[in-house]
């Protein structure tokens, strides 16, 4: 799946998908992890890491 189409079906603009991708994003909304989660059949698990500063 493309950039675009992603961005698209989770309802995000591509630079924000950008953002997430490598990793500078400092929140995600509970409904945006709902619908990436959705688009790419997961759970929040298999997206989100946690990393201490």
């Amino acid at each position: 799946m493309s950039v675009g189409e992603f961005a698209e079906r989770v309802g995000l603009t591509p630079a924000n998908v950008a953002v997430l991708k490598n990793g500078r994003a400092k929140a995600v909304r509970f409904a945006t992890l709902d619908a990436m989660c959705r688009v790419l059949e997961c759970q929040p698990g298999d997206l989100l890491e946690w990393v201490e500063d």
